[in-house]
Parts: structure tokens; C-alpha cells; sequence
């Protein structure tokens, strides 16, 4: 099976969470068959939801789609680390591959910080393959927070 990367269709998402004064994080869930099932941008501040990360609006959205609360060989893609609550999602769900474009030292609850899925209360574990167009996510972010900055 020849590797298809979902990255760019993430990028765009996330630049589309800019466009609507969001952190510019995008996700991209993908069928085992190739197919997106799920694509989406942070909408915290539309939804005033602090729950309205990408990856959750994603996960959401295809197991309503699928009429399911697990999605097993999916792939999900997204621009940023995810964070504890989105880990534990991702575990929960039983998605069976993450992708993900840049670390996130701060707040990232995979590689860091709380490390959910290396937690012995975790069901499940994905595969885990980082830095997917590491430096194009990293921009992104980094160019937001800039103008928020002020610098």
C-alpha cells in the first residue's frame, strides 16, 4: 500500500480556523479505504466551546457519519500535537493512526505533558507518527501568534 499523506488537506483546515479568528489547528480523519470522512478546524471561539478542538469536531462528526462510537483504522490527521482532552478522545475512539505536523511542548498531551497514551488507564493506543510537514504547521502557528504578539 503506497503512503498518501492528508497533511495538506489539515493545512487547509487550520488556515481556514485562522480566516475565522481561530487557532489555526486543522484535522483530517481518513477511511481505511483512503476516503476523508471528517474535516475540520478549531471553532472554540464561534461555538464558545472549549471542547471545539479539531480533532474532537472530527471525531464527532465521523462517528455520527459512521453511526459509531469507534473508528479502528482510521487515520487522523492534524497540524498540532493534540492535547490531553484530544488524546483521550483519539484513545477512546480506538483510531488506529495519528499524524500529526508539529510537537507541542506546552500543552501537547501526546509526546508531552501527559503523555495519555503511554497512561495505564489508556484503552487504546494509536500508532503515532510526528512531525508530518512539521515546518509548514509550525509557520502557521508561529505567523498567528506573532500578530497576536504584536511582534
Amino acid at each position: 500500500m503506497i503512503f498518501t499523506s492528508f497533511m495538506d488537506q489539515a493545512l487547509d483546515a487550520a488556515r481556514a480556523a485562522e480566516a475565522r479568528g481561530e487557532v489555526p489547528v486543522g484535522a483530517v480523519l481518513v477511511s481505511p479505504s483512503g476516503q476523508i470522512v471528517a474535516i475540520d478546524g478549531n471553532r472554540m471561539r464561534e461555538r464558545n466551546d472549549p471542547t471545539a478542538h479539531a480533532e474532537i469536531l472530527v471525531i464527532r462528526a465521523a462517528c455520527a457519519t459512521l453511526a459509531s462510537t469507534r473508528l479502528p483504522d482510521h487515520d487522523l490527521y492534524v497540524t498540532l500535537e493534540p492535547c490531553a482532552m484530544c488524546a483521550a478522545a483519539i484513545a477512546a475512539a480506538r483510531i488506529g493512526r495519528l499524524y500529526y505536523g508539529v510537537s507541542d511542548p506546552k500543552s501537547g498531551g501526546v509526546a508531552h505533558g501527559a503523555r495519555v497514551f503511554a497512561h495505564s488507564q489508556a484503552h487504546h493506543a494509536p500508532e503515532v507518527y510526528d512531525g508530518i510537514a512539521a515546518t509548514d504547521c509550525a509557520a502557521l502557528l508561529q505567523a498567528f501568534f506573532a500578530v497576536r504578539r504584536g511582534t
